[in-house]
C-alpha cells in the first residue's frame, strides 16, 4: 500500500494557453500546473491527478508514457516515472488522467485515493551500496520521517496556515539521513532504517568523520537532526563535489514531540559550534529567513 497518496480524483481549476502552441494547453488542479491535450479537458471536470515522483505500471493505458517516462529499475520491475518537464516554455508537474480508465463502479469524491486501484507506486532512485547499509532496525517511531506535504497540495489548509511563521530553504538533490541522540545513545537513520553502525556505509562514515555525536552530545537533549547528504555517486552529483556533504534542513525534540522553530535550530547550531576543535555543522541554503504566506 502506497505511503503516500500520488493519485487522486480532482478537479480542473482553471484552464490557460500556452504562448505559441496550437495542440496544449496547461491545466491547473489544486496549484499544480499540467500540460494537457487543448480541448481535451474543461474547466470543473473531475479527472485523475498523479503527482511527480509516480511510478506508474506497465499497462495499455499508460503506454504513451513510454517514449518519455519508461524507465526499468535494478530489481527487474519496470514502469513509468513522473517527472517535472518543460514543454513549450511551460513547467509541467504531473499527469492528468481521465476518470473513465477506472472502474465504472468507483465513485468519484473529490480527493480520494486511487493510488493503490491503479497499482502506482512512489519512484525511488536506486540505493547504491555504500547508502544502503547494514540494518538494525525499522525507522524509529519516536522520529517523523524526513519529507512532508507539498505546499501545492494545501490549497484547503491555507486559511490555516496563511498566518504562520516559516522559512524557506533549498531542496537539495541528496540522499536524507537523520542523526539522532536519545538516553545517551547515538543513532543512524535512513529514510526509512535505523542503521548499524558500519565502517562502509557513508551515513555512519559521515556521522564519524563530522563528529556529529560529539556535537550533540554536550546539548544533554533528546534530538534528531536531520538533512540531506550531497556528493559523488548521490542523484549524479549535481553540485560537482569531490566528497560528501552533510547539510541540516530540520532539528526534532524527541521529548517535546516537535520540531524546533528557526530560532531554536540556530541556537542549537550555534551551541554546537563551541568546541572550536570541531568543524560547525552546516545547514541547507537558506532562500528566505522569516516568512508568511
Amino acid at each position: 500500500m502506497a505511503d503516500r497518496k500520488l493519485a487522486t480524483i480532482q478537479k480542473i481549476v482553471d484552464i490557460k494557453p500556452i504562448l505559441n502552441a496550437d495542440t496544449i494547453e496547461v491545466a491547473k488542479i489544486k496549484n499544480w500546473n499540467v500540460v494537457t491535450k487543448k480541448g481535451e479537458y474543461l474547466v470543473g471536470d473531475l479527472c485523475i491527478y498523479c503527482e511527480i515522483d509516480s511510478f506508474l505500471p506497465i499497462k495499455d493505458e499508460f503506454e504513451f508514457l513510454r517514449k518519455s517516462s519508461y524507465k526499468k529499475l535494478p530489481d527487474g520491475s519496470e514502469g513509468f516515472r513522473l517527472r517535472t518537464v518543460k514543454l513549450r516554455g511551460q513547467v509541467s508537474q504531473g499527469l492528468v488522467l481521465p476518470t473513465s480508465i477506472l472502474d465504472s463502479s468507483d465513485s468519484l469524491e473529490i480527493g480520494k485515493d486511487v493510488t493503490d486501484c491503479l497499482g502506482i507506486k512512489k519512484y525511488a532512485p536506486p540505493i547504491p551500496a555504500n547508502l544502503a547499509g547494514k540494518v538494525k532496525g525499522q525507522y524509529p517511531s519516536f522520529i517523523p520521517k524526513t519529507g512532508g506535504d507539498r505546499i501545492q497540495n494545501l490549497v484547503e489548509d491555507y486559511d490555516q496556515i496563511k498566518e504562520q511563521d516559516f522559512y524557506v530553504t533549498e531542496k537539495l538533490e541528496g540522499c536524507s539521513v537523520t542523526y539522532y541522540y536519545r538516553d545517551g545513545k547515538f543513532g543512524v537513520c535512513s529514510r526509512n532504517l535505523d542503521l548499524l553502525e558500519d565502517e562502509n556505509n557513508i551515513l555512519w562514515q559521515i556521522a564519524r568523520k563530522s563528529k556529529v555525536e560529539e556535537k550533540i552530545k554536550p546539548l544533554d537533549q533528546n534530538i534528531a537532526i536531520q538533512g540531506e547528504l550531497i556528493g559523488p555517486g548521490i542523484q549524479g552529483n549535481i553540485y560537482k563535489l569531490n566528497e560528501h556533504q552533510f547539510k541540516v534542513f530540520s532539528i526534532y525534540s524527541i521529548d517535546e514531540a516537535r520540531y524546533f522553530n528557526f530560532n531554536e535550530l540556530n541556537s542549537i547550531l550555534y551551541k554546537t559550534e563551541l568546541d572550536r576543535s570541531l568543524k560547525p555543522i552546516e545547514t541547507v541554503p537558506l532562500l528566505e529567513g522569516i516568512y508568511q504566506l
